[in-house]
């Protein structure tokens, strides 16, 4: 194999992140950035890692879709029969990270993590397309199946049970909110000097700006 991964190098220069040019406010800061990943075509710039881990501190970690975010939390959807379902209903803490390829930049986020509604899941549960709900129901996610088979048939068996009636959200599919304590904006710049401010939630409610050496 001829292939030197440590040789494998980029230099960043397609922007800067300065304490003028940010946000006060890192949920207004990461919807800026947001934003700009969307209009520029980021491929799925919803696209995270969520990071979990079991109550005696053993790490998973998966990409999973944003689905909403406010001042609240940042909101995703799975079977809480799943093992990140099982893991954060364990140990409530987790950590994001979105990158943002093209736009040479990554957010880091790490906070508590809760269920969200009833009412808020049913209402996302019902504005997927069908296909999408139905597969909810039939995959008892990461649980140990025979083969792709089975899924297949259950699905079909599904599409004839539900034709023309409506699929109601399974009690064991829904929401978590991560309620972030701290949110890192990483910049890459020239030289590896990239450019790293970290906001950190203070007891008032408030968030403490500070600039990371890279």
């Amino acid at each position: 194999m001829n292939l030197s991964v440590a040789d494998l190098r980029q230099n960043y220069t397609r922007d800067e992140l300065t304490e003028e040019n940010a946000n006060r406010d890192p949920i207004k800061q990461f919807q800026i950035w947001l934003e700009q990943a969307v209009n520029s075509q980021v491929t799925e710039p919803n696209a995270m890692t969520l990071a979990t881990s079991t109550k005696d501190g053993q790490p998973s970690a998966r990409i999973v879709l944003l689905k909403h975010f406010d001042n609240r939390g940042f909101v995703f959807f799975t079977n809480y029969n799943s093992q990140k379902a099982q893991e954060l209903k364990n140990n409530p803490q987790a950590a994001l990270v979105f990158l943002w390829k093209p736009l040479e930049r990554q957010v880091r986020i790490q906070g508590s993590v809760v269920k969200i509604s009833e009412k808020e899941s049913d209402e996302y549960f019902q504005s997927r397309p069908e296909a999408s709900r139905l597969g909810a129901l039939v995959s008892p996610q990461s649980q140990v199946i025979p083969n792709r088979e089975i899924l297949e048939s259950d699905f079909e068996k599904l599409q004839q049970k539900y034709q023309d009636k409506e699929i109601s959200r399974p009690d064991n599919w829904g929401g978590f909110r991560v309620m972030p304590t701290e949110i890192e904006f990483w910049q890459g710049r020239p030289s590896r000097l990239h450019d790293r401010l970290r906001y950190r939630q203070q007891e008032d409610g408030s968030w403490l700006r500070e600039r990371l050496a890279p």
